[in-house]
């Protein structure tokens, strides 16, 4: 099967004329949101881990935005420090050196996952709990 970039841009066109027109339905946006996390899980080897980092994302905006605050700050500061590390320019490996430089981004990420695991089950188990009560009041 031949794929071409025009068929590939007119897909991405329609998916973001669908998403315009759900963007100011949080609802549909965090069921989206699920899905995807859900579906990243299916990529052997490195589904869970990215899943669990969108999740972890995800809680660090609801307490931000104070939609959800049953975290303590610790551990949102542990999560947005292991964020601040992952974007900022001066690692303990320069991110200009091929394969290396990724690792140590990923180990600070992959340990601030870990430590926050418990915390990451009972946010998911909130959003999906929200997630239920605004498709039931829709």
């Amino acid at each position: 099967m031949d794929i071409n970039l025009d068929q590939v841009m007119g897909l991405l066109e329609n998916n973001a004329s669908e998403a315009e027109n759900i963007l100011n339905d949080p609802a549909q946006v965090n069921s989206i949101l699920a899905q995807l996390e859900d579906k990243l899980k299916e990529i052997p080897g490195v589904g869970e881990p990215i899943s669990n980092l969108l999740l972890m994302i995800d809680m660090v905006k609801g307490y931000v935005t104070k939609q959800y605050d049953k975290v303590s700050p610790k551990v949102v500061a542990l999560m947005l420090g292991s964020f601040i590390y992952f974007v900022k320019k001066d690692d303990l490996i320069p991110d200009s050196i091929p394969l290396l430089g990724a690792a140590d981004d990923l180990l600070v990420l992959g340990l601030a996952l870990k430590l926050s695991e418990n915390e990451l089950k009972e946010f998911k188990k909130w959003r999906k709990a929200q997630n239920k009560k605004n498709t039931k009041q829709q």
